[in-house]
């Protein structure tokens, strides 16, 4: 893989935002956009507008560490003149134009662990894939630096890779107008 690592934002250095507390949605939201725009405030204020007469909100965690669902997802790309589009699993990766997307936001299966010690639960977890200087990127705020999954049949194989997992979901990072006119499908 031709990624480059570790040298200055100028020369190409890619922004990766690492877990905190529950907050996997926000990482993965800066993450796609390449630089911090959203904090567990913005979220918070996100989940007040999602559901302002509700004592217990129901688009977070009860206890405000985080764990946003998907409308803090779609409500915040919106606020960025983006769109969310939800994949349908049933088609091929190899339907998607992948030109026409900016990033991938995945919600994947988790394993929960208390320091070295794995317990038999799975949470969900959100993660960011996104094209940076030509290659693309897993973003996942749980690696420790991004991992470069390279050009575009690599990337459809690692998507695939992902989807295949049976409560895998997948959005499409998408200006708005891509998501109007669908151009983010291949129309083969």
């Amino acid at each position: 893989c031709d990624c480059v690592r570790n040298i200055r934002m100028s020369d190409g250095e890619v922004f990766h935002e690492k877990q905190r507390l529950e907050l996997c949605a926000i990482h993965a939201l800066n993450n796609v956009l390449q630089e911090r725009v959203f904090t567990k405030e913005t979220a918070d204020d996100i989940c007040k507008r999602l559901a302002p007469q509700c004592v217990v909100n129901p688009h977070r965690s009860v206890l405000g560490t985080g764990n946003y669902d998907v409308n803090v997802i779609m409500a915040a790309l919106q606020s960025r003149d983006l769109a969310a589009v939800w994949w349908d699993k049933r088609r091929t990766v190899h339907s998607l134009c992948v030109s026409k997307v900016q990033g991938f936001i995945l919600n994947v299966p988790s394993k929960v662990s208390l320091g070295i010690v794995s317990l038999p639960l799975r949470r969900r977890h959100w993660l960011a894939v996104r094209q940076v200087h030509g290659q693309y990127y897993n973003l996942d705020s749980k690696l420790k630096s991004p991992v470069c999954i390279g050009g575009e049949p690599e990337l459809r194989s690692f998507l695939g890779e992902q989807l295949s997992q049976d409560v895998a979901e997948m959005l499409l990072v998408v200006r708005r107008e891509v998501e109007e006119d669908g151009s983010w499908l291949n129309s083969d």
